[in-house]
C-alpha cells in the first residue's frame, strides 16, 4: 500500500512538471509615499535582468514574460529614493499586484542615486518597528496560515508556552496591552475563541491571502493610536484587482478557504474604479480532534472583505470587514484517560460571534500637499461563556458570562506636509454599549449590566528632518477621556507626550542611532468597568487609566543593502494597574487562558516594570536565502497591593530566542524553518487544599501569592516546512508540507489536576482533587496543504 501511495505521488509530481509553464507577468502601481499621488514615468525593472517597464499616466506598470521564480523588483525615479522589493514570487496565475510607495530624496541630482532603507521606518517611529512581506507571511513555517502565529517571529514577541494559544506578548507586557488595525480600522481581537477582556485565543481569524504586509511597533507609538501600552499591529490589506477576476483556493489540515477578487462595473474600461476582495474560511478542526479523540472540539467560520472605490484623483473610499462564528464544545470520549478526562471536565463551553466593519474616506488636498482621512467603524462581540459542573450533560452552572460588547467609532486625521515638516492631528469619538449577565457561584456574584458611555480623544504629531535627512525628530501628544469613570473627563490626567529621534551617524547612512521616550494610557476593559456587586452597584467606577512610561535607545547597522543588525535597550514602567480584590493579583498576570478577564472587583493601585535588551539580525531574500534571528533578554514583574513587593509576571521567561529562515532550492522548491526558545516561565500553582475544602471543582483555585516560586522547564520547538509550486497557463498549484516540533521536544506545562479515579474512571469516594499523571506531548505534528491561484 505504501509503495502504491509513493508511486502515485511520483506520478503526480511528474505529470505536473511536464505541463508546467515557466513565465508569468508582474504588475502594480507606484505612488508618492506621503501624498499618495500616482507617479508617472517611474522605471521598474527586474533586478539582474534587462526586463523592465515604466509607469503610465495612472502610475501602473506591467512586465511580461518574467521567469516563474522568486525575483527582486526595483523602482527608480529622479528626486526619489531607489527602492527594492525582495522575495517577489512570480507565478503564471493569480499574482497579486506588486505596489510601491516611493520616498522623496533630499538629493535632487540626476547622477546621484539614493537607495531607500529596505527596512521600513517612520519619522515618528524610528525604532522598535518591524515589517513582514506577503511571501514571508504566506510561507511561515509552523504557522499553518495563521497570522497570529506569524507575528511571533518578530523580535520581543512571545506567546503562551507550547504555542497552543496565540496570545501576543510583547517585551513582557500582558496580552491585552496591544491594539490591532486592519487598514486603519481597529479590530478588538485577531483570534477565534477570544478571551474577553484580553486579546488572545487559540486560532487566528485573519486570512493571510489578503495581506500586503504586517507592521509591528513595540514603542514610539504615533499619537493617533489610543489604548496601547505594548504594541501596535497594523495589517495592510491589498486592494482587489481592478482589471481582472482572480481566485485563490486553499486547503490545509485544519481548514478550507476561498478568496475571490476583481473589478466591479468595469464594462469596456481597461481598469475599474471599484474593486473587491472577499474570502470565507471553514474549519474542520472539530473533525480532526474527534478523530484523534481529544476532549474538546473547536468549530469556526470566518469571513473577510474589502471594497475599494476611487471617486476621483483626490478621493477614495474603502469598506473593510471581518467576522467569525465560533463554537467550542466538549467531545465525549470512548475510553477513559485521566488527563483527557480532566480536560473534558475543565474545558468551558464557548459560543462567540464577532463582527467588525469600517468605512474610510481619504481625500488628498488639491491646493496643498497633504490629506485627511475619516473612518467610521463598528465592532461587535457576543460571548456566551459557561463552566458546568457536568460538561457532558451541561448541568450545574458554576460560572456563566453572557455578554455583548459594541463600539461605534469615528476618527478624523488631518496631515499636511510643509517643506521638511509633517504636521498631523485629529480626534476620535466612540459610543460604547456593554451588556453582561453573570452568575459566579464560586465567588458569590450575580448581576446584570446594561452600560452605555462615550469615549473620546484628541491627538497631534509634528515631525521634521534636518541635516539633509540625516536627523529626524518627532513630537506627539494625546489626551483621552470617557463619560463613565469618576475621573474620566479629566483630560489632563491622561496627557501623554512622546518624543523620538533618529540620527544617521555616517554619510553612507549605514549606522543610525535611535531613541524614544513617551507616556501611554489604556482604559481598563469593559469587563472591569461593567462589573457590579450583588447590590447592582458599579464598584469599579473609580478605576483609573493604566499608565505606562517607555524609554528605548537603539543602534542599527545596515550590513548590506538587504540585511541589518540592531540592538535596542528598553525600559517600561506601569502605574494604576488593576489588582484583583478576589485573588490579590495584578491583572497583568492574567488573560492568557480560556476565561473572562476582569469580571470582578479591582483596585487601581498596582505597579510594574519590564526592561531588557533586544538583538536582531535580519536578511531579506537575496542569494536564495532569507533569515530573521532575534534574541531578547528581559525581566517582567508586577506588584499587587504592596507596591514595594515585585513578583515575576506570568510572562517573565527572561530569555527569548527566535529564528526564522528559508532557502530557495531552485525549480520553485523552498525549504524554511523556525526555531523558538523560551527559558523558564513562572506560573501560579493550584491550591489543592482550598479547591477540595471549597468543593469548586472543576474550577481550580489558584494561589497567586506563589507566582514565581515555580517555573516551567525551558521550551524549545523547531518547525520545518517545504513548499513546491507548479505554474500552468493562467493558474498555479502549490503544495506545502510542514512538521511542527520536529525534534519531539516535550512541551512544558503546569501540573494537571483532576478528580481521583479508579483505573476504569470511577470517581473515588470521598471526592478529592489530585495531580494527574502526565502523558507525553512531544509528538511531532505534521500538516499538508494545497494552494491554487487562478
Amino acid at each position: 500500500m505504501k509503495n502504491l501511495v509513493f508511486c502515485a505521488v511520483i506520478f503526480l509530481v511528474g505529470m505536473l512538471s511536464a505541463h508546467a509553464q515557466n513565465t508569468g507577468a508582474i504588475s502594480g502601481y507606484v505612488k508618492d509615499a506621503k501624498t499618495g499621488e500616482m507617479l508617472i514615468g517611474v522605471t521598474v525593472r527586474v533586478v539582474d535582468t534587462p526586463q523592465g517597464a515604466t509607469t503610465n499616466l495612472d502610475g501602473y506598470y506591467t512586465i511580461n514574460e518574467v521567469p516563474a521564480k522568486v525575483i527582486s523588483v526595483q523602482v527608480s525615479y529622479i528626486g526619489y529614493q531607489t527602492q527594492t522589493k525582495y522575495n517577489v514570487v512570480v507565478r503564471s496565475g493569480g499574482i497579486p499586484d506588486v505596489n510601491f510607495e516611493m520616498e522623496e530624496s533630499a538629493t535632487q541630482l540626476e547622477d546621484v542615486v539614493v537607495v531607500a532603507n529596505p527596512f521600513e521606518k517612520l519619522e515618528e517611529t524610528p525604532l522598535s518597528i518591524q515589517r513582514l512581506s506577503p511571501e514571508e507571511i504566506a510561507t511561515y513555517p509552523g504557522g499553518n496560515n495563521d497570522i497570529a502565529k506569524v507575528v511571533q517571529s518578530l523580535p520581543g514577541v512571545s506567546s503562551s508556552v507550547g504555542g497552543f494559544r496565540n496570545d501576543v506578548i510583547i517585551r513582557g507586557g500582558a496580552p491585552n496591552e496591544n491594539v490591532y488595525y486592519l487598514d486603519g480600522v481597529e479590530i478588538p481581537n485577531i483570534n477565534h475563541f477570544a478571551t474577553q477582556g484580553s486579546a488572545g485565543g487559540p486560532i487566528g481569524l485573519l486570512n493571510v491571502s489578503f495581506f500586503e504586509g504586517v507592521t509591528l511597533s513595540s514603542s514610539a507609538f504615533n499619537a493617533q493610536y489610543d489604548n496601547v501600552l505594548s504594541g501596535v499591529l497594523q495589517f495592510d490589506q491589498r486592494n482587489g484587482n481592478n482589471r481582472e477576476f482572480r481566485r485563490n483556493f486553499r486547503v490545509s489540515s485544519s481548514e478550507t478557504a476561498i478568496t475571490l477578487e476583481g473589478p466591479i462595473l468595469k464594462r469596456d474600461k481597461e481598469a475599474s474604479n471599484t474593486s473587491f476582495i472577499a474570502s470565507v474560511r471553514r474549519s474542520y478542526l472539530q473533525l480532526l480532534f474527534q478523530l484523534l479523540e481529544l476532549p474538546f472540539l473547536p468549530d469556526y467560520w470566518d469571513y473577510q472583505y474589502k471594497l475599494t472605490h476611487k471617486i476621483d484623483e483626490k478621493n477614495e473610499i474603502t469598506v473593510t470587514g471581518v467576522g467569525s462564528i465560533d463554537d467550542f464544545r466538549v467531545n465525549i470520549l470512548d475510553e477513559f484517560d485521566p488527563q483527557q478526562q480532566s480536560s473534558l471536565e475543565q474545558t468551558p463551553i464557548i459560543k462567540q460571534r464577532t463582527n467588525t466593519v469600517g468605512l474610510t474616506w481619504k481625500m488628498r488636498f488639491k491646493e496643498k500637499p497633504g490629506f485627511m482621512t475619516t473612518t467610521v467603524s463598528q465592532n461587535y462581540l457576543q460571548n456566551d461563556f459557561t463552566r458546568f459542573k457536568n460538561n457532558v450533560n451541561e448541568e450545574g452552572v458554576l460560572f456563566k458570562n453572557d455578554s455583548d460588547e459594541t463600539e461605534t467609532k469615528i476618527r478624523y486625521n488631518y496631515t499636511q506636509f510643509l517643506s521638511d515638516w509633517t504636521v498631523s492631528g485629529g480626534a476620535s469619538f466612540q459610543r460604547v454599549n456593554y451588556t453582561n449577565s453573570t452568575l459566579d457561584a464560586v465567588d458569590g456574584f450575580q448581576f446584570s449590566t446594561d452600560l452605555s458611555f462615550n469615549r473620546y480623544g484628541l491627538f497631534g504629531q509634528v515631525s521634521r528632518s534636518f541635516l539633509n535627512n540625516r536627523l529626524g525628530v518627532s513630537f506627539g501628544v494625546r489626551m483621552d477621556g470617557n463619560s463613565f469613570t469618576d475621573d474620566g473627563n479629566d483630560l489632563l490626567s491622561t496627557l501623554s507626550p512622546r518624543f523620538s529621534a533618529s540620527y544617521k551617524l555616517d554619510e553612507n547612512q549605514k549606522w543610525s542611532l535611535n531613541g524614544s521616550v513617551g507616556r501611554y494610557y489604556k482604559i481598563p476593559p469593559y469587563t472591569i468597568l461593567g462589573f457590579q456587586d450583588n447590590q447592582q452597584r458599579f464598584v469599579n467606577q473609580n478605576a483609573q487609566y493604566i499608565e505606562s512610561d517607555h524609554l528605548v535607545v537603539g543602534l542599527e547597522y545596515l550590513v548590506t543593502p538587504a540585511s541589518r543588525f540592531s540592538i535596542e535597550g528598553f525600559y517600561k514602567t506601569y502605574g494604576d494597574y488593576p489588582v484583583s480584590l478576589t485573588d490579590s493579583v495584578s491583572l497583568a498576570n492574567l488573560g492568557a487562558g480560556f476565561e473572562v478577564l476582569g469580571n470582578e472587583p479591582i483596585a487601581s493601585l498596582g505597579v510594574g516594570r519590564t526592561y531588557g535588551l533586544e538583538f536582531l539580525y535580519q536578511k531579506k531574500l537575496t542569494n536564495r536565502s532569507y533569515a530573521i534571528l532575534a534574541y531578547t533578554l528581559f525581566k517582567s514583574e508586577y506588584t499587587a497591593f504592596d507596591t514595594d513587593s515585585y513578583l515575576p509576571s506570568a510572562w517573565d521567561s527572561r530569555h527569548l530566542l527566535t529564528f526564522t529562515g528559508g532557502y530557495q532550492l531552485g525549480k520553485n522548491w523552498e525549504l524554511s524553518s523556525r526555531l523558538r526558545y523560551l527559558y523558564r516561565t513562572p506560573f501560579a500553582p493550584v491550591d489543592v487544599e482550598a479547591t477540595n475544602n471549597q468543593g469548586t471543582y472543576p474550577i481550580l483555585i489558584i494561589d497567586y501569592t506563589e507566582i514565581g516560586d515555580q517555573t516551567l522547564d525551558p521550551f524549545t520547538q523547531v518547525d520545518l516546512r517545504i513548499d513546491k509550486k507548479w505554474n500552468f497557463p493562467a493558474w498555479t498549484f502549490n503544495v506545502f508540507f510542514e512538521v511542527q516540533n520536529v525534534l519531539s521536544q516535550q512541551i512544558p506545562e503546569p501540573p494537571i489536576y483532576g478528580l481521583d479515579r479508579t483505573e476504569t474512571g470511577q470517581v473515588v469516594t470521598p471526592q478529592l482533587v489530585v495531580q494527574v499523571k502526565e502523558i507525553a506531548n512531544s509528538t511531532p505534528l505534521p500538516a499538508i496543504g494545497i494552494v491554487v491561484d487562478f
